[in-house]
């Protein structure tokens, strides 16, 4: 089973030597590649104010965030929810800058998940373009309507589905959803196995009702194929109702 975390982080800010916090994660599960339905969601007290500039990117206010809880009481949480997940991340060393910050600050380990980072997959797939989440979106067709504001999960669903089409589309998932029903399929046989009956069961048919069913192929001819069929039978126990 591959396992991956689709995650995005809103912040007070652009860096986290110069005392900006995270105040949203957002991540979202794919389970080869497909969404499993799963996803961690949390906004978080940056216990300090929240600057004009960034307020105008995400919309969260001090006021909304100051009964949040604070990103160590939430940090075990979110280590359990990423596992040892790949994570895939839209320019992943500010998010991932950010979220060890916040992990040493709480007296944990940074994260030693292994990371894609779709916007280095984006400027190999589509050299000398725009890469921006928007410009992708546009790019492949996917409805970012509803992104207003920048919002972490809102972002991750999107990224999620950005992230499938840089990696194959469409038809990567198709690919994956036939060979799961075909792997599937193979199981539940592999698991049903109809042991043989101790013996046939006896014909439904009733003797005169067998006679006339002969009579008909005989009428068909000897070439054709209910004649085949019934001279290849000829040998065998009929299983025939003598009443």
């Amino acid at each position: 089973m591959n396992r991956e975390i689709v995650l995005d982080t809103e912040t007070t800010g652009l860096s986290p030597a110069m005392g900006d916090r995270l105040v949203e994660i957002g991540c979202v599960e794919l389970i080869n590649h497909i969404p499993s339905g799963r996803h961690y969601h949390v906004y978080l007290n940056p216990q300090r104010s929240m600057p004009e500039e960034a307020f105008r990117v995400h919309g969260l206010s001090d006021e909304f965030l100051a009964d949040k809880p604070l990103f160590k009481s939430v940090a075990q949480d979110f280590r359990d929810f990423l596992g040892d997940a790949t994570l895939v991340i839209h320019n992943a060393p500010f998010d991932m800058g950010f979220l060890n910050a916040e992990l040493e600050r709480s007296g944990q380990r940074p994260l030693g998940n292994q990371v894609i980072d779709t916007v280095m997959l984006a400027r190999d797939k589509h050299p000398g373009a725009r890469v921006s989440l928007d410009a992708l979106c546009k790019h492949y067709g996917i409805d970012n309507s509803r992104r207003t504001l920048h919002g972490a999960l809102l972002d991750s669903q999107i990224l999620a589905e950005v992230y499938l089409e840089l990696i194959g589309g469409k038809q990567v998932s198709l690919a994956l959803i036939s060979e799961s029903r075909v792997s599937g399929a193979q199981a539940i046989a592999t698991r049903i196995v109809a042991a043989p009956r101790p013996a046939p069961l006896p014909s439904r048919l009733l003797a005169d009702e067998f006679a006339a069913h002969e009579r008909l192929v005989a009428s068909l001819g000897p070439d054709s194929i209910w004649a085949k069929y019934a001279g290849a039978m000829d040998g065998g126990d009929n299983n025939v109702a003598a009443e």
